[in-house]
C-alpha cells in the first residue's frame, strides 16, 4: 500500500470503522473494529499465535507469559471469550514455515485437521461445507465461466471444486506458503487432488502483488480463500486489494470472498460490504454456511459483481445439477446443491439490523 493511500484511509478510519495501529515496523496497520477490544487488552500477543495442544486437546488459544514468566493462555483476539477444542489422537506434522506455524493432527471426531498459526483451517469431516460453497456460489451464478483466480487456497480444496465446471479453461491460484501446499498433498490428498488438474496454474507468492500485475478484465471469477484478517492477512480486507480485484474482473465478473462469522463479526462484515459497495457497481450480497469446527459454527461469504451483465446470485443461472458430470467429478458433492445455494442468502433478522451496509 502506498503512503498516500495509507494517509487517506487513516483520515477516514472513523467513518469506515477501522483504526490505525503500528506493529513496530514503522508501517501502519488497520485493525477491524470488532477486534480492537481484544487487541487492546492483549497487546503483547500482536498478530502472532501458535498451535496449542495441551493434555491431548487442541484449542484455538495463544500462549504468552505473565510477569513472573509463567506460561499462560489467551483466547484468540478474533473471537475473544471462547475457544473450541478438539481431542488430539496424534500430531502428524508441526513445523514453522517462512510465514506461519503449520500443524496437522489426527482428531478423534473430525479426522485430520489443518491448523495455521493456531487457527483451525479445515477438518476432513466438514471441509466440504466451506470448499463447495465458496466455489459454487460464484461459479453457478454466471454462465460458462472460463478464467478463474483463487487467492490463497493452498490446501487445494477450492481447486477441486472449481474443476467440476467443465467450461473453465484456466485456474490461476496464488498461494504465498509452499509448505501449506506440500503438507496438503501429503496429509490431505482428497483436497490436494485439485492441483493435479491440467487447467491449474500455480503461482507461489504474494497475491496482493499478483493482482497488481494481473491484466485488466482477465477473470470471470475471483475466489478469495484467505486467512482471518490479523497480521499479514490484514491487507486482504483493505480497499486497495478490492480495487485490484475489481480491475482484474471482466464486466459482470464475480468475486466470492471469505467474510467471517455473522455471530461474531458484524462490524467487520459491515466494513467490508461498505468498501465493496463503493468498488463493485453490479451487486453485493452476503451468504453463509454451517461449518461446525469454525468459531460459532458458521462462516460467511461476500458475493460481488462488477458493472456489466447483471448477476443474480440468489438464483443460480448455472445450476450444478445441470452441469454434465459435475456432481461426481473426482468425488461426490457432499454439501452444496441449488436449494442450499438459494437458502444461503436468507439472513437472520439481527444481521439485517446490524449490518447497515446491506440496506
Amino acid at each position: 500500500m502506498e503512503g498516500d493511500e495509507l494517509k487517506d484511509l487513516d483520515c477516514q478510519r472513523t467513518m469506515d470503522g477501522w483504526e490505525s495501529s503500528n506493529n513496530g515496523s514503522g508501517k501502519a496497520i488497520l485493525i477491524p473494529a470488532c477486534c480492537l477490544k481484544a487487541k487492546a487488552s492483549q497487546p503483547e500477543l500482536g498478530s502472532k499465535s501458535h498451535s496449542t495442544v495441551v493434555s491431548g486437546w487442541f484449542s484455538e488459544t495463544q500462549p504468552s507469559s505473565d510477569k513472573s514468566g509463567k506460561q499462560v493462555y489467551f483466547n484468540n483476539p478474533m473471537w475473544p471469550g471462547e475457544a473450541h477444542s478438539l481431542k488430539v489422537e496424534k500430531i502428524l506434522f508441526q513445523e514453522k514455515s517462512k510465514y506461519q506455524e503449520v500443524l496437522v493432527f489426527q482428531s478423534s471426531a473430525y479426522g485430520r485437521v489443518l491448523v495455521l498459526d493456531g487457527i483451525l483451517q479445515l477438518t476432513e469431516k466438514d471441509e466440504c461445507a466451506y470448499q463447495e460453497m465458496i466455489a459454487h456460489l460464484p461459479l453457478c451464478s454466471i454462465e460458462s465461466p472460463k478464467n478463474v483466480l483463487v487467492v490463497g487456497g493452498g490446501d487445494g480444496g477450492v481447486l477441486r471444486e472449481i474443476c467440476r465446471h467443465s467450461s473453465v479453461e484456466l485456474i490461476d491460484i496464488c498461494e504465498i506458503d509452499q509448505m501449506v501446499i506440500d503438507v496438503s498433498k501429503k496429509f490431505f490428498p482428497e483436497l490436494a487432488m485439485g492441483f493435479e488438474d491440467p487447467r491449474v496454474c500455480l503461482h507461489v507468492g504474494d497475491a496482493i502483488e499478483f493482482l497488481k500485475q494481473a491484466p485488466e478484465g482477465k477473470y470471470d471469477a475471483i475466489i478469495v480463500d484467505s486467512s482471518d484478517p490479523v497480521g499479514p492477512a490484514q491487507e486482504l480486507v483493505e480497499k486497495p486489494f478490492f480495487k485490484n480485484i475489481g480491475r482484474a474482473l471482466r464486466p459482470g465478473g464475480v468475486l466470492c470472498n471469505m467474510a467471517e462469522s455473522m455471530w461474531l463479526h458484524t462490524h467487520l462484515i459491515n466494513d467490508i460490504i461498505y468498501i465493496c459497495r463503493e468498488i463493485f457497481k453490479g451487486s453485493v450480497h452476503y451468504a453463509w454456511s454451517s461449518v461446525p469446527t469454525y468459531p460459532s459454527g458458521v462462516i460467511g461469504f461476500l458475493l460481488c459483481s462488477t458493472e456489466g451483465p447483471p448477476v443474480d446470485f440468489v438464483h443460480p443461472i448455472n445450476p450444478i445439477e445441470k452441469l454434465r458430470g459435475a456432481l461426481e467429478f473426482r468425488r461426490e458433492l457432499k454439501f452444496y446443491n441449488t436449494e442450499i445455494h438459494e437458502a444461503a442468502f436468507a439472513l437472520p433478522s439481527f444481521v439485517k439490523r446490524e449490518v447497515a451496509a446491506l440496506h
